[in-house]
Protein backbone atom coordinates (compact mmCIF):
# COMPACT_ATOMS: atom_id res chain seq x y z
CA UNK A 1 0.00 0.00 0.00
CA UNK A 2 1.49 3.45 -0.97
CA UNK A 3 0.29 4.85 2.27
CA UNK A 4 0.40 3.41 5.70
CA UNK A 5 -2.34 1.92 7.15
CA UNK A 6 -3.82 4.33 9.91
CA UNK A 7 -4.68 2.81 12.79
CA UNK A 8 -6.34 3.75 16.40
CA UNK A 9 -6.58 1.69 19.60
CA UNK A 10 -9.37 1.79 22.38
CA UNK A 11 -8.61 0.04 25.14
CA UNK A 12 -9.07 1.12 28.63
CA UNK A 13 -5.97 -0.35 30.12
CA UNK A 14 -3.26 2.11 29.59
CA UNK A 15 -0.79 -1.04 29.39
CA UNK A 16 -2.84 -2.88 26.71
CA UNK A 17 -2.82 0.30 24.57
CA UNK A 18 0.98 0.58 24.81
CA UNK A 19 1.82 -3.29 24.59
CA UNK A 20 -0.32 -3.20 21.69
CA UNK A 21 1.34 0.47 20.20
CA UNK A 22 4.81 -1.64 20.78
CA UNK A 23 3.71 -4.62 18.82
CA UNK A 24 2.56 -2.03 15.40
CA UNK A 25 5.27 0.56 15.71
CA UNK A 26 7.74 -1.16 13.75
CA UNK A 27 6.12 -1.89 10.84
CA UNK A 28 6.28 0.66 8.00
CA UNK A 29 2.99 0.42 6.50
CA UNK A 30 1.57 0.84 9.50
CA UNK A 31 1.28 4.08 11.49
CA UNK A 32 -0.85 4.71 15.20
CA UNK A 33 -2.36 7.84 15.15
CA UNK A 34 -4.75 7.56 18.17
CA UNK A 35 -5.42 6.31 21.23
CA UNK A 36 -8.57 6.11 23.61
CA UNK A 37 -9.89 5.05 27.08
CA UNK A 38 -13.44 5.08 26.60
CA UNK A 39 -16.69 4.60 23.94
CA UNK A 40 -17.19 8.12 23.83
CA UNK A 41 -14.04 9.63 23.42
CA UNK A 42 -13.43 6.89 20.62
CA UNK A 43 -15.88 8.08 18.71
CA UNK A 44 -14.62 11.83 19.11
CA UNK A 45 -11.16 10.67 18.47
CA UNK A 46 -12.34 8.77 15.13
CA UNK A 47 -14.09 11.66 14.03
CA UNK A 48 -11.00 13.92 14.22
CA UNK A 49 -8.85 11.45 12.93
CA UNK A 50 -10.99 9.26 10.47
CA UNK A 51 -8.61 6.31 11.00
CA UNK A 52 -8.54 3.21 8.80
CA UNK A 53 -8.64 1.01 11.19
CA UNK A 54 -9.82 1.11 15.18
CA UNK A 55 -8.51 -1.67 17.50
CA UNK A 56 -11.66 -1.74 19.85
CA UNK A 57 -11.81 -3.27 23.38
CA UNK A 58 -15.36 -5.18 24.30
CA UNK A 59 -15.34 -3.50 27.55
CA UNK A 60 -15.53 0.22 27.84
CA UNK A 61 -16.22 2.15 31.30
CA UNK A 62 -18.86 4.43 29.70
CA UNK A 63 -20.55 2.58 25.99
CA UNK A 64 -19.72 -0.47 24.79
CA UNK A 65 -16.91 -1.37 22.37
CA UNK A 66 -20.13 -2.58 20.01
CA UNK A 67 -21.95 0.29 20.78
CA UNK A 68 -18.76 2.53 20.09
CA UNK A 69 -18.44 0.66 16.78
CA UNK A 70 -21.69 0.73 15.75
CA UNK A 71 -21.79 4.80 16.21
CA UNK A 72 -18.58 5.30 14.61
CA UNK A 73 -19.10 2.91 11.28
CA UNK A 74 -22.47 4.93 10.62
CA UNK A 75 -20.16 7.94 10.90
CA UNK A 76 -17.20 6.80 9.08
CA UNK A 77 -18.47 4.02 6.63
CA UNK A 78 -15.12 3.47 5.66
CA UNK A 79 -13.08 2.50 8.88
CA UNK A 80 -12.59 -0.97 9.62
CA UNK A 81 -13.01 -2.30 12.89
CA UNK A 82 -11.58 -5.30 14.81
CA UNK A 83 -13.20 -6.17 17.92
CA UNK A 84 -10.85 -7.23 20.97
CA UNK A 85 -12.54 -9.48 23.61
CA UNK A 86 -11.15 -11.84 26.16
CA UNK A 87 -14.34 -13.83 25.80
CA UNK A 88 -14.42 -16.50 22.73
CA UNK A 89 -18.05 -16.39 23.08
CA UNK A 90 -20.09 -16.77 19.87
CA UNK A 91 -22.96 -14.48 20.61
CA UNK A 92 -20.29 -11.85 21.63
CA UNK A 93 -18.96 -12.50 18.04
CA UNK A 94 -22.04 -12.40 16.20
CA UNK A 95 -23.34 -9.30 18.41
CA UNK A 96 -19.84 -7.92 16.92
CA UNK A 97 -20.27 -8.30 13.40
CA UNK A 98 -23.98 -6.80 13.61
CA UNK A 99 -22.18 -4.00 14.73
CA UNK A 100 -20.17 -3.46 12.02
CA UNK A 101 -16.73 -4.92 12.88
CA UNK A 102 -14.58 -6.46 10.93
CA UNK A 103 -12.58 -9.07 12.95
CA UNK A 104 -12.71 -10.49 16.23
CA UNK A 105 -9.37 -11.40 18.27
CA UNK A 106 -9.29 -12.67 21.13
CA UNK A 107 -7.09 -10.67 24.06
CA UNK A 108 -4.05 -10.72 23.98
CA UNK A 109 -3.69 -11.17 20.17
CA UNK A 110 -0.41 -13.05 19.08
CA UNK A 111 1.75 -10.28 16.87
CA UNK A 112 1.46 -12.59 13.73
CA UNK A 113 -2.78 -12.66 14.75
CA UNK A 114 -2.71 -8.63 14.81
CA UNK A 115 -0.55 -7.68 12.34
CA UNK A 116 -3.10 -10.28 9.78
CA UNK A 117 -5.96 -8.67 10.88
CA UNK A 118 -5.04 -5.14 10.65
CA UNK A 119 -3.43 -5.30 6.82
CA UNK A 120 -6.84 -7.03 5.91
CA UNK A 121 -8.91 -4.55 7.36
CA UNK A 122 -6.18 -1.92 6.36
CA UNK A 123 -7.05 -3.09 2.35
CA UNK A 124 -11.06 -3.51 2.75
CA UNK A 125 -10.63 0.21 4.08
CA UNK A 126 -8.76 1.74 1.14
CA UNK A 127 -11.49 -0.30 -1.47
CA UNK A 128 -14.02 1.41 0.91
CA UNK A 129 -12.52 4.79 0.50
CA UNK A 130 -12.02 4.39 -3.47
CA UNK A 131 -15.69 3.67 -3.78
CA UNK A 132 -17.05 6.30 -1.50
CA UNK A 133 -14.66 8.82 -3.66
CA UNK A 134 -15.71 7.17 -7.08
CA UNK A 135 -19.30 7.14 -6.05
CA UNK A 136 -19.43 10.86 -5.17
CA UNK A 137 -17.33 11.97 -7.81
CA UNK A 138 -19.71 10.33 -10.85
CA UNK A 139 -23.09 9.78 -8.70
CA UNK A 140 -25.32 12.54 -10.67
CA UNK A 141 -27.57 12.36 -7.01
CA UNK A 142 -24.27 13.62 -5.03
CA UNK A 143 -25.41 16.95 -3.59
CA UNK A 144 -22.81 19.56 -1.98
CA UNK A 145 -23.07 19.41 1.73
CA UNK A 146 -24.26 15.87 1.97
CA UNK A 147 -27.15 14.22 2.98
CA UNK A 148 -28.65 15.06 6.24
CA UNK A 149 -32.53 13.99 6.21
CA UNK A 150 -33.71 11.26 8.34
CA UNK A 151 -35.98 8.07 6.39
CA UNK A 152 -38.24 6.52 8.98
CA UNK A 153 -39.90 3.83 6.97
CA UNK A 154 -43.70 2.62 7.97
CA UNK A 155 -43.59 -1.34 7.50
CA UNK A 156 -46.05 -4.01 8.83
CA UNK A 157 -46.16 -7.45 8.31
CA UNK A 158 -49.72 -8.10 8.02
CA UNK A 159 -52.16 -5.77 6.06
CA UNK A 160 -55.07 -3.34 7.68
CA UNK A 161 -53.60 -2.42 10.49
CA UNK A 162 -53.88 1.43 9.59
CA UNK A 163 -50.42 2.06 8.33
CA UNK A 164 -50.58 4.28 5.42
CA UNK A 165 -53.25 6.45 7.62
CA UNK A 166 -50.66 6.23 10.31
CA UNK A 167 -47.49 7.38 7.76
CA UNK A 168 -49.46 10.30 6.52
CA UNK A 169 -50.27 11.32 10.05
CA UNK A 170 -47.17 11.01 11.45
CA UNK A 171 -45.62 13.17 8.29
CA UNK A 172 -47.92 16.06 8.69
CA UNK A 173 -47.26 15.84 12.93
CA UNK A 174 -43.33 15.81 12.22
CA UNK A 175 -44.12 19.40 10.36
CA UNK A 176 -43.35 22.44 12.04
CA UNK A 177 -42.59 25.91 10.35
CA UNK A 178 -38.70 25.17 9.93
CA UNK A 179 -39.04 21.36 9.04
CA UNK A 180 -39.36 20.16 5.38
CA UNK A 181 -41.38 16.57 5.28
CA UNK A 182 -41.04 14.30 2.42
CA UNK A 183 -43.74 11.53 2.50
CA UNK A 184 -42.99 8.44 -0.61
CA UNK A 185 -45.34 6.00 -1.42
CA UNK A 186 -43.36 2.61 -1.74
CA UNK A 187 -46.75 0.63 -2.42
CA UNK A 188 -45.93 0.28 -5.98
CA UNK A 189 -49.06 -1.56 -6.69
CA UNK A 190 -52.07 -0.02 -5.39
CA UNK A 191 -50.66 3.20 -3.57
CA UNK A 192 -52.70 5.27 -1.70
CA UNK A 193 -50.60 8.02 -0.38
CA UNK A 194 -51.90 10.94 -2.17
CA UNK A 195 -55.24 9.92 -1.82
CA UNK A 196 -54.94 9.95 1.85
CA UNK A 197 -53.52 13.69 1.69
CA UNK A 198 -56.42 14.22 -0.63
CA UNK A 199 -54.47 15.05 -3.58
CA UNK A 200 -54.98 14.29 -7.00
CA UNK A 201 -51.87 14.59 -9.85
CA UNK A 202 -50.51 13.14 -13.04
CA UNK A 203 -46.85 12.58 -11.17
CA UNK A 204 -45.81 9.58 -10.09
CA UNK A 205 -42.84 7.93 -9.31
CA UNK A 206 -43.65 6.51 -13.08
CA UNK A 207 -41.69 9.13 -14.45
CA UNK A 208 -38.50 8.10 -12.81
CA UNK A 209 -38.65 4.71 -14.54
CA UNK A 210 -36.28 6.22 -17.04
CA UNK A 211 -33.91 8.80 -15.99
CA UNK A 212 -34.15 11.22 -13.04
CA UNK A 213 -32.23 14.03 -11.25
CA UNK A 214 -33.04 16.54 -8.66
CA UNK A 215 -34.60 18.88 -11.56
CA UNK A 216 -37.08 16.23 -12.48
CA UNK A 217 -37.86 14.79 -8.75
CA UNK A 218 -38.98 18.28 -7.85
CA UNK A 219 -40.91 18.34 -10.76
CA UNK A 220 -42.53 14.80 -9.51
CA UNK A 221 -43.51 15.84 -6.02
CA UNK A 222 -46.87 16.70 -4.91
CA UNK A 223 -47.23 19.89 -2.56
CA UNK A 224 -50.39 19.15 -0.06
CA UNK A 225 -51.70 22.18 -0.22
CA UNK A 226 -52.66 22.54 3.54
CA UNK A 227 -49.66 21.20 5.01
CA UNK A 228 -46.81 21.85 2.58
CA UNK A 229 -45.28 18.14 2.92
CA UNK A 230 -44.25 17.42 -0.27
CA UNK A 231 -45.35 13.70 -1.65
CA UNK A 232 -43.32 11.11 -4.15
CA UNK A 233 -46.82 9.07 -5.02
CA UNK A 234 -46.84 5.61 -6.15
CA UNK A 235 -47.64 4.39 -9.62
CA UNK A 236 -51.55 5.41 -10.39
CA UNK A 237 -51.77 1.72 -12.09
CA UNK A 238 -50.63 -1.47 -10.91
CA UNK A 239 -49.30 -1.98 -14.85
CA UNK A 240 -47.76 1.87 -15.09
CA UNK A 241 -43.73 1.70 -15.85
CA UNK A 242 -41.27 1.94 -12.31
CA UNK A 243 -38.09 2.63 -11.06
CA UNK A 244 -35.88 -0.56 -10.36
CA UNK A 245 -35.34 -1.57 -6.59
CA UNK A 246 -31.82 -0.23 -7.15
CA UNK A 247 -32.94 3.02 -8.82
CA UNK A 248 -35.79 3.62 -6.23
CA UNK A 249 -32.72 3.44 -3.29
CA UNK A 250 -31.06 6.11 -5.14
CA UNK A 251 -34.28 8.37 -4.83
CA UNK A 252 -34.27 7.70 -1.48
CA UNK A 253 -30.40 9.14 -1.15
CA UNK A 254 -31.46 12.11 -3.02
CA UNK A 255 -34.19 12.78 -1.10
CA UNK A 256 -31.85 13.09 2.01
CA UNK A 257 -30.73 16.03 0.47
CA UNK A 258 -33.99 17.82 -0.30
CA UNK A 259 -35.82 17.04 3.29
CA UNK A 260 -35.57 17.08 7.46
CA UNK A 261 -37.92 13.92 7.25
CA UNK A 262 -38.06 11.73 4.33
CA UNK A 263 -41.60 8.97 6.02
CA UNK A 264 -42.04 6.12 3.60
CA UNK A 265 -44.93 3.87 3.48
CA UNK A 266 -44.14 0.40 2.25
CA UNK A 267 -46.16 -2.84 1.36
CA UNK A 268 -46.64 -5.45 3.40
CA UNK A 269 -44.95 -7.60 1.13
CA UNK A 270 -40.70 -7.90 2.09
CA UNK A 271 -40.60 -7.05 -2.13
CA UNK A 272 -36.62 -5.90 -3.00
CA UNK A 273 -38.44 -1.79 -3.25
CA UNK A 274 -39.59 -2.47 0.65
CA UNK A 275 -35.64 -3.75 1.44
CA UNK A 276 -34.30 -0.64 -0.32
CA UNK A 277 -36.10 1.52 2.03
CA UNK A 278 -35.33 -0.71 5.28
CA UNK A 279 -31.38 -0.58 4.11
CA UNK A 280 -31.84 3.15 4.09
CA UNK A 281 -33.91 3.58 7.65
CA UNK A 282 -32.57 5.62 10.39
CA UNK A 283 -35.75 4.38 11.80
CA UNK A 284 -38.15 1.90 11.52
CA UNK A 285 -42.28 2.00 12.81
CA UNK A 286 -43.92 -1.43 12.70
CA UNK A 287 -47.52 -1.18 13.59
CA UNK A 288 -49.55 -4.11 14.35
CA UNK A 289 -53.14 -4.85 15.83
CA UNK A 290 -54.14 -7.35 18.85
CA UNK A 291 -54.77 -10.26 16.50
CA UNK A 292 -52.64 -13.31 17.12
CA UNK A 293 -51.83 -13.37 13.24
CA UNK A 294 -50.64 -9.84 13.39
CA UNK A 295 -48.10 -10.32 16.39
CA UNK A 296 -46.69 -13.52 14.84
CA UNK A 297 -46.23 -12.19 11.92
CA UNK A 298 -44.18 -8.95 13.74
CA UNK A 299 -42.11 -11.83 15.58
CA UNK A 300 -40.93 -13.51 12.39
CA UNK A 301 -40.52 -9.33 10.97
CA UNK A 302 -38.35 -8.99 13.97
CA UNK A 303 -36.07 -12.14 13.58
CA UNK A 304 -36.04 -11.53 9.93
CA UNK A 305 -34.50 -7.95 10.65
CA UNK A 306 -32.36 -9.52 13.47
CA UNK A 307 -28.75 -9.17 11.66
CA UNK A 308 -29.80 -6.28 9.57
CA UNK A 309 -32.05 -3.94 11.41
CA UNK A 310 -30.32 -3.10 14.92
CA UNK A 311 -33.27 -2.93 17.77
CA UNK A 312 -32.87 0.61 18.71
CA UNK A 313 -34.07 1.47 15.13
CA UNK A 314 -37.24 -0.27 15.63
CA UNK A 315 -40.35 1.70 17.20
CA UNK A 316 -43.26 -1.23 17.81
CA UNK A 317 -46.63 0.70 17.51
CA UNK A 318 -49.58 -0.92 18.56
CA UNK A 319 -52.37 0.91 16.73
CA UNK A 320 -56.11 0.47 17.20
CA UNK A 321 -55.95 -0.53 21.08
CA UNK A 322 -58.87 -1.51 22.76
CA UNK A 323 -57.76 -2.79 26.22
CA UNK A 324 -61.29 -4.80 26.51
CA UNK A 325 -60.26 -7.13 23.76
CA UNK A 326 -57.18 -9.02 22.91
CA UNK A 327 -53.81 -9.32 24.53
CA UNK A 328 -52.99 -6.35 27.18
CA UNK A 329 -50.04 -3.79 26.02
CA UNK A 330 -47.92 -4.72 28.89
CA UNK A 331 -48.05 -8.82 27.75
CA UNK A 332 -47.09 -7.68 24.43
CA UNK A 333 -44.38 -5.64 25.31
CA UNK A 334 -42.74 -8.68 27.75
CA UNK A 335 -43.47 -10.82 24.74
CA UNK A 336 -41.31 -8.93 22.04
CA UNK A 337 -38.73 -7.38 24.90
CA UNK A 338 -38.96 -4.06 23.13
CA UNK A 339 -41.19 -1.17 24.03
CA UNK A 340 -44.58 -1.22 22.53
CA UNK A 341 -46.03 2.26 21.81
CA UNK A 342 -50.36 2.70 22.05
CA UNK A 343 -52.69 4.31 19.73
CA UNK A 344 -56.43 3.68 20.93
CA UNK A 345 -58.93 2.89 18.92
CA UNK A 346 -60.58 5.58 17.50
CA UNK A 347 -64.07 6.57 15.81
CA UNK A 348 -62.48 9.80 14.22
CA UNK A 349 -59.76 7.65 12.43
CA UNK A 350 -62.60 6.14 9.67
CA UNK A 351 -64.17 9.15 9.63
CA UNK A 352 -61.38 11.53 8.78
CA UNK A 353 -60.29 9.07 6.10
CA UNK A 354 -63.95 9.03 4.56
CA UNK A 355 -63.86 12.96 4.50
CA UNK A 356 -60.20 13.14 3.29
CA UNK A 357 -58.99 14.83 6.73
CA UNK A 358 -55.88 14.21 8.46
CA UNK A 359 -56.48 13.56 12.14
CA UNK A 360 -53.28 15.02 13.84
CA UNK A 361 -54.80 18.85 12.20
CA UNK A 362 -58.57 18.42 12.48
CA UNK A 363 -59.04 16.81 15.43
CA UNK A 364 -56.00 16.87 17.80
CA UNK A 365 -57.62 16.19 21.06
CA UNK A 366 -59.20 12.78 19.72
CA UNK A 367 -57.48 9.71 21.52
CA UNK A 368 -55.50 8.88 18.28
CA UNK A 369 -54.28 12.15 17.28
CA UNK A 370 -52.90 12.19 21.35
CA UNK A 371 -50.96 8.73 20.53
CA UNK A 372 -50.08 10.03 17.17
CA UNK A 373 -48.66 12.77 18.59
CA UNK A 374 -47.14 11.17 21.58
CA UNK A 375 -45.35 8.69 19.14
CA UNK A 376 -43.74 11.64 17.13
CA UNK A 377 -42.07 12.85 20.27
CA UNK A 378 -40.76 9.13 20.32
CA UNK A 379 -39.45 9.75 16.95
CA UNK A 380 -37.93 12.44 17.33
CA UNK A 381 -36.22 11.80 20.89
CA UNK A 382 -34.94 8.60 19.31
CA UNK A 383 -33.50 10.45 15.90
CA UNK A 384 -31.99 13.01 18.27
CA UNK A 385 -30.26 10.20 20.84
CA UNK A 386 -28.80 8.59 17.20
CA UNK A 387 -27.73 12.06 16.35
CA UNK A 388 -25.67 12.00 20.14
CA UNK A 389 -24.41 9.02 19.32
Amino acid sequence: MAQPIRVMIVDDVLETRENLRKLLQFESNIEVVGEAATGREAIQTAKRLDPDVIIMDIHLPDISGLEATEAIRKMLPATQIIILTVQGDMEYMRRAMMAGARDFLMKPPSIDELLSAVRRAGEVALEEREKISTARDTSPLAQPGGATGRIITVFAPKGGVGKSVLAVNLAVALQTPDTTILAVDAKWAFGDLALLFNEQSGHTLSELAEEFDQDILARVLITHKDTGVQILAAPARPEDARPTAEAFGEILNLLRSLADYIVVDTGPPLDTYTLAALERSDLVLIPFEQDVVSVRNVRLALEFFANDVPREKILLVLNKFDKKKGISAERLQQFFRIPVHVIPEDKWVPHSVNRGEILVRTRRNAPAAQGILHLVRQVRQRLLQQAEA
